[in-house]
């Protein structure tokens, strides 16, 4: 079964692997924030709404808050990038992810994009 990865207009993704959510910023995202330096990480075992603030990531050029794109709660983080932060430009949306979160309501998903709404949604921006 092929996985299927979600978008958010803040520019958020979200990739369900085995019942968990995996998330974190797009590469658009990254190429707008420029060099990142610095990324603050939810806790583990937090609940957080949808839209709700789950992350901080700072770049040189500015700091941006990370919406979780759905309802859920917190399972792990990924440590890796409190020692290199940089994993966020060179792997967004693969190395570079920020949290795993057990999701509420599946039917969340259902409201995001997908890969090709998201693609149309960012050449509107440019």
């Amino acid at each position: 079964m092929a996985v299927k990865t979600y978008y958010t207009r803040e520019h958020e993704w979200v990739r369900i692997e085995e019942g968990v959510a995996i998330c974190g910023i797009t590469d658009y995202a990254q190429t707008q924030l420029g060099d990142v330096v610095y990324v603050e990480l939810p806790e583990v075992g937090a609940e957080i709404a949808r839209d709700g603030e789950a992350a901080v990531v700072e770049s040189t050029k500015a700091a941006s808050d990370v919406y979780a794109p759905v309802t859920g709660t917190i399972v792990a983080v990924n440590g890796r990038l409190e020692e290199s932060p940089d994993l966020v430009n060179e792997s967004a949306e693969d190395q570079g992810w920020f949290f795993r979160m057990e999701i509420d309501d599946e039917g969340e998903l259902d409201e995001l994009m997908d890969e090709e709404g998201y693609q149309a949604f960012v050449e509107e921006l440019d």
